[in-house]
């Protein structure tokens, strides 16, 4: 059987052994969110009875339906973006700049879910926008990406250019524009989240990447708290940051991709390479065999036979 034929039958039991890795990356990344989470969501819930409790307890006047019906004016608030803390009044979250950043959130499937158009003709009008915005922006990502990746390649052949050691400076271009990245899209927001929003550097590192990756729990959402005023720029920087943290993002995942498929392809060309010296092994051990050799001498020592003259 050739390389081909083999390499064809190699590809189910792969897909198998990759499907497989995915399902048990998956359920340890459960079995450890569960460890992590489930006793203090436990806790938080008992917590969360006691209070309840405590707060009938102190107010006898207010029944149950009392305290639901506080609840669902919290909630209702708390949906469009204004709060019971203070008696001044709010935009809300459909002001410009707020509007601004959640057609963002939708373009790039991001969806915290912290607001939503209510109207008919909001949720109507979303669908569509979403519809043509969504491929819109993969494509403009894409090219901003590209345009990037481009930037770096041409820094690499310039430098090239001026030393003789190829691998290690394309290695470096590589980790200079990773660092930068890194500053520029994940450090450097995760000071102003900090000092905007009030959120530790943790959370704030947290809420970069999840949004960047276009996670989007909606546990964290900048520009969000009706609380706290935010300058108009504040929004813009957000957007912005939003669209070319996601473009670098990409790049980097597409990096990785790469690292990973050539890894494969590594290990398929040594496993290829091993089942061929077995087989030339294989080849030689049967042609040194001794009574192969013996038969072949005897073929060749055995005089030819001549009929007998009468």
């Amino acid at each position: 059987m050739g390389v081909k034929e083999k390499l064809s039958l190699m590809q189910i039991p792969s897909i198998l052994l990759l499907g497989l890795v995915y399902v048990a990356y998956v359920l340890i990344g459960g079995v450890i969110f569960w460890k992590l989470e489930g006793d203090l969501g436990m806790k938080d819930v008992s917590h969360l009875l006691d209070q309840k409790e405590r707060l009938l307890n102190k107010y006898p006047c207010l029944s149950q339906a009392g305290l639901e019906a506080v609840a669902q004016v919290v909630k209702d608030t708390s949906k469009v973006g204004l709060s019971l803390k203070s008696n001044y009044t709010a935009d809300g979250f459909w002001k410009f700049t707020s509007s601004a950043v959640f057609a963002a959130t939708v373009v790039t499937t991001i969806g915290y879910g912290n607001m939503c158009p209510s109207t008919t003709g909001g949720q109507i009008f979303c669908v569509f926008f979403a519809l043509f915005g969504i491929p819109l922006n993969i494509v403009v990502l894409n090219r901003v990406g590209k345009y990037i990746l481009a930037i770096e390649r041409n820094i690499s052949d310039f430098l090239e250019k001026k030393t003789s050691r190829k691998t290690c400076t394309r290695f470096s271009i590589h980790f200079v524009c990773y660092i930068c990245g890194v500053v520029l899209f994940f450090i450097m927001p995760m000071i102003v989240f900090q000092q905007q929003e009030g959120w530790t550097y943790a959370e704030a590192i947290y809420y970069c990447f999840i949004s960047l990756s276009t996670i989007g729990f909606g546990d964290f959402v900048a520009d969000s708290n009706p609380d706290k005023y935010y300058p108009n720029w504040y929004s813009v920087l957000m957007t912005s940051w939003i669209f070319f943290g996601m473009a670098w993002l990409a790049l980097v995942i597409n990096h990785s991709i790469e690292i990973l498929e050539r890894l494969n392809s590594f290990f398929k060309k040594q496993f290829t390479k091993h089942d061929n010296q077995q087989e030339d092994e294989a080849g030689s051990t049967a042609d040194k065999n001794p009574e192969t050799q013996m038969e072949e001498e005897d073929e060749i020592i055995q005089p030819p036979v001549t009929p007998e003259s009468t």
